[in-house]
């Protein structure tokens, strides 16, 4: 703990220098600059571009996108996510957790449990399993409400109704996709066996740019095995398909459960490319989506300033 306080206060804007952590959720990559006493160099722009050539996996660092940690307004920290396109997304599930990991592993927080926001939104984190010395292994996070009104996730359809089991045409194809917003939207497709040889990359960019989705989506291609048991691939608007996403989990058992496919209120485990992670909601459209999963540190490093 010791070496991460060294590590990421006194020493993140060296000069001509700066300094950055990379870090994953069940392989959903990213990579993190604490900006928690000094803006990143070039404000928003800088921060895109940033996000543009360093996620790039052959001239860059790597990574699904870069997340900045900044002082909270509204809560103990903020979070300020870029995917590797250079757009902003308003949250990622697997990369609010490992901000819980850098922040409590540096000693910034002293805590089990803390805040973390996200473009307006505020979400819980509790570490919930093992410190492997003075390290988080496990978080648990309190995802917030699901938006289910199409109006507001959204989709091309006014209305408060939600959007279960829509048909929509997609290269040629007919596929039926429940709509979920987690703070983000996306659009669940439940296909009849396990997606591993499902063409992720060829359907996923068709769904994302769809017209019924006016702020792009991403897609979940799910398959149910049982009633506690999903397998699931991710096509991620803006990066394309990740090892695992955090909020497409959550819808995806969110949209399970209004299918009836999984049971209300009990522990989804959802295996993903990266890992597994377990979601629980209660089938309330007021209740909030508990998820819960692992965080790893991969390595550190310093890069030129831009």
């Amino acid at each position: 703990m010791k070496f991460m306080r060294l590590f990421f206060r006194p020493l993140f804007f060296k000069a001509g220098y700066m300094k950055f952590i990379k870090m994953h959720g069940c392989g959903n990559d990213y990579i993190y600059f604490d900006c928690l006493e000094k803006d990143f160099p070039g404000g928003s722009e800088g921060e895109r571009q940033a996000a543009i050539k360093l996620s790039d996996r052959h001239f860059g660092i790597g990574g699904d996108g870069i997340i900045i940690i900044k002082k909270g307004k509204k809560a103990d920290f903020e979070m300020v996510m870029y995917n590797a396109d250079g757009s902003r997304s308003q949250m990622c599930g697997n990369g609010v957790r490992c901000v819980g990991k850098l922040v409590y592993d540096a000693g910034y927080t002293k805590g089990r449990e803390f805040t973390v926001e996200s473009m307006g939104a505020v979400k819980v984190l509790t570490v919930t399993e093992g410190e492997r010395g003075d390290k988080v292994e496990k978080l648990s996070v309190d995802m917030g409400k699901p938006i289910l009104a199409a109006s507001k996730i959204p989709v091309a359809i006014k209305s408060e109704n939600r959007v279960i089991q829509y048909p929509l045409k997609i290269g040629g194809v007919e596929y039926k996709t429940t709509c979920v917003s987690m703070g983000n939207p996306h659009s669940v497709v439940f296909i009849n066996k396990k997606p591993s040889d499902f063409p992720v990359c060829e359907v996923g960019p068709l769904f994302e740019n769809n017209e019924f989705f006016p702020e792009r989506t991403n897609t979940e291609f799910a398959y149910v095995e049982d009633r506690r048991t999903i397998w699931m691939r991710v096509w991620e608007r803006g990066t394309g398909e990740t090892l695992a996403c955090g909020t497409g989990t959550c819808a995806t058992v969110v949209a399970a459960i209004m299918n009836g496919l999984v049971d209300a209120g009990e522990t989804i485990t959802v295996h993903l490319l990266g890992g597994d992670l377990e979601i629980v909601w209660s089938g309330n459209e007021d209740d909030s989506v508990f998820m819960t999963g692992p965080a790893e540190t991969v390595f550190e490093g310093e890069i030129n300033e831009y």
